[in-house]
């Protein structure tokens, strides 16, 4: 990501700045976006015929087979490193839905031209600029109006069903409605997931025990040379930079990593192998341990800024950072034909969080599937609450603190290029409800991409770069 997407002072390209001048677009000065706004979104296409760019609403989700039918091509979204380069010598973050502004065909959903106020960005995902002429949109004779999208749906909740038993109902009635279109072979097939691993077991049990110490958590981890050996590597890392080598799990507890850290990172590592990685996912999505590893030690580092007396305990912070996108492995293994309906979806709405996405698909999401599951397993509320509310910055109920630090953590490693995923306006109330400040939470991050390249290692350690 460019310098431009990451400034909130960001000015106006200068190629933007001309192309408006000299084709006498009138647009409203730059403003700070909000979620609350509705954005003409931009998304490239390709095929053996050329590029295209779609233009669409951002409160709709674009179906690019429905797109594909009625042109007869078989287009399919730019690759990520493409449509940066495009961006580089544009010297944009993003790009603004201003027909002819790149030399390509454009599509637009009709749904554009009826939105009273359409905002389009000035080069910046954070900073847009009200169109009030919407004929730009269309001022190529080439150019093309058609029905592409359709409207974002949102889950509702029964008000007598508790949280687990509605998402048990969502997921329920989803596989209800796979059956009856014939998308899965079996109920059966669709529900199998593996059982609680006996070392992921015995952590939970040892976090119960008030006798807990190191030797008996030295004793389960052992059992499981695999994980045996990535504790050991994790504390042996230029990361935590310890005195001399690493060479037994005792010697990670003790001298490096302490009893907590190493309890829920061996918890959290034991679950994550649970499951296979999906061999096939959207394009450009952040490979599973790399968002699993940034996420745990932002939040970990998040954690250490709030003041003593509302500061989240430490390991469940990480903890629930190293899972927070466990329902990723979920749906990838227990609903593989909807898993590659929604790879496609949100590789043409990158606008979109993936939950969004699935919701539309399948009336049930990857937060939802990882809360009822964690569930199950018996894991900590406020692992499953942060899991469950991660995208809900306007959580205001049990374990909110775990839920706005997945949030926060998110979004500054989207804001830094880190991770993948939509961009989107932070709501400010976290910083409040979290008792940081936006500006100690930015130094957070600064001093963690300090360390990326440690990171990195760790995360290839773990899944071999996946």
């Amino acid at each position: 990501m460019g310098l431009a997407a990451m400034n909130d002072e960001f000015e106006t390209p200068k190629s933007i700045e001309s192309f408006v001048s000299q084709h006498s677009v009138d647009i409203g000065q730059d403003i700070f976006n909000t979620n609350q706004l509705i954005k003409a979104e931009v998304v490239l296409l390709e095929d053996s015929e050329g590029t295209v760019q779609m233009f669409f609403a951002s409160n709709t989700i674009f179906e690019l087979s429905i797109l594909c039918e009625l042109t007869g091509r078989s287009l399919v979204p730019m690759m990520p490193e493409k449509v940066e380069k495009i961006k580089h010598d544009c010297d944009v973050g993003e790009f603004p839905a201003l027909d002819n502004y790149l030399n390509m065909q454009t599509f637009i959903d009709h749904r554009l031209l009826d939105i009273e106020e359409l905002y389009i960005y000035n080069g910046s995902r954070r900073h847009v600029m009200l169109l009030k002429d919407k004929s730009k949109l269309v001022s190529n004779e080439n150019s093309k109006i058609i029905d592409t999208c359709t409207e974002i749906r949102s889950l509702t909740m029964e008000s007598d069903l508790t949280l687990l038993e509605a998402d048990h109902l969502a997921i329920h009635n989803a596989v209800d409605n796979f059956t009856s279109k014939r998308i899965k072979q079996r109920i059966e097939e669709t529900l199998e997931i593996p059982p609680l691993p006996e070392t992921a077991q015995a952590i939970i049990n040892l976090r119960m025990d008030p006798n807990a110490d190191v030797n008996k958590l030295c004793k389960i981890v052992e059992t499981d040379p695999s994980l045996s050996a990535q504790v050991v590597s994790w504390a042996g890392s230029s990361y935590y930079a310890a005195p001399g080598s690493v060479k037994s799990v005792q010697d990670a507890i003790v001298r490096v990593l302490g009893f907590e850290l190493v309890m829920n990172l061996s918890l959290g590592l034991s679950l994550g192998k649970t499951l296979d990685l999906p061999k096939d996912g959207p394009e450009g999505v952040t490979p599973y341990w790399t968002q699993a590893v940034y996420c745990a030690t932002g939040m970990g580092s998040l954690a250490s800024i709030i003041p003593r007396e509302f500061r989240p305990t430490f390991g469940l912070a990480y903890l629930s950072g190293l899972l927070h996108n466990f329902g990723y492995l979920i749906l990838a293994h227990s609903f593989k034909p909807q898993f590659i309906n929604s790879c496609h979806l949100i590789d043409s709405n990158p606008h979109l969080e993936p939950f969004t996405v699935e919701n539309h698909l399948m009336d049930v999401n990857r937060e939802q599937m990882a809360y009822s599951l964690m569930q199950s397993w018996r894991m900590p509320d406020e692992v499953c609450m942060a899991i469950r509310h991660q995208s809900e910055p306007l959580y205001r109920g049990p374990h909110a603190d775990y839920a706005y630090l997945v949030y926060l953590t998110k979004q500054k490693l989207r804001q830094h290029g880190v991770i993948s995923g939509p961009i989107l306006p932070i709501d400010s109330s976290v910083y409040e409800l979290l008792h940081v400040t936006e500006d100690e939470v930015d130094e957070v991050f600064e001093t963690l991409l300090e360390s990326k390249d440690e990171l990195d290692s760790i995360a290839r350690g773990l899944g071999g770069g996946l």
